[in-house]
C-alpha cells in the first residue's frame, strides 16, 4: 500500500488538468489506482438501466477521479 500526500475529507486544489484552479473536498481515494474523487469536480455522465427510481432510465451526472499527482492540500485560512 502506497503512502499519499492527501486522505478523505483534505481540502484540495487542483494543479493540472481542465479543472485547474477549482477546489473541493475528497470523497474518496482509490489507492490501487492513485486517483480521488473530488467532490463537485470532473463530473461525467453516466447512462443507468431502468430501475425503480428511474422507470425509463436516466443520465446520471456524478463526480469522476483525478489521478493524485494533480492535486495538492488547500493552505489552511489563516485564523
Amino acid at each position: 500500500m502506497s503512502k499519499f500526500h492527501v486522505k478523505k475529507g483534505d481540502q484540495v486544489t487542483v494543479i493540472s488538468g481542465k479543472e485547474k484552479g477549482k477546489s473541493g473536498k475528497i470523497i474518496h481515494v482509490m489507492t490501487d489506482k492513485s486517483r480521488v474523487v473530488v467532490e463537485g469536480l470532473q463530473m461525467v455522465k453516466k447512462h443507468t438501466k431502468k430501475n425503480q427510481q428511474n422507470p425509463n432510465g436516466a443520465i446520471v451526472e456524478r463526480e469522476g477521479s483525478i489521478h493524485i499527482s494533480n492535486v495538492k492540500k488547500a493552505e489552511a485560512a489563516a485564523a
